[in-house]
């Protein structure tokens, strides 16, 4: 039987930021949202995050006219969160490891991409 590949700190480090922004992502897509709610949203996120283990910080951006543009098709003056309108930077720190990663939308390729930024 083959030795097991030791887990290095990185390694977890690296997996908790993916997973924060995996578990963010999906939690929070279709949040009611309009142009009057969109701040608290963001800080919503940010504070509902930043209480999981490791998370350093967590910087929600919400694309303000993108949402004024859905609100204004809809009767209530309101739209649902989509992946379109999300960009948020994760900082998670375990032992001496930082990891900054990402997820926004990117036009060219119709997809709300998740990655990492920078590991120090």
């Amino acid at each position: 039987m083959a030795e097991k590949e030791k887990i290095s700190n990185r390694d977890k480090a690296l997996f908790e930021a993916g997973i924060k922004l995996g578990a963010l992502y999906h939690q929070f897509i279709g949040t009611p949202v309009s142009a009057e709610t969109v701040e608290d949203l963001e800080k919503t996120i940010e504070r509902s995050v930043s209480l999981q283990p490791w998370v350093r910080r967590v910087l929600v951006k919400i694309d303000r006219e993108k949402v004024r543009k859905s609100e204004n098709k809809k009767k209530f003056q309101y739209c649902e969160l989509s992946n379109e309108m999300l960009d948020v930077k994760v900082v998670v720190r375990y032992e001496a490891v930082e990891v900054h990663a990402r997820v926004k939308y990117e036009e060219e390729m119709d997809y709300p991409l998740m990655r990492v930024e920078k590991v120090k």
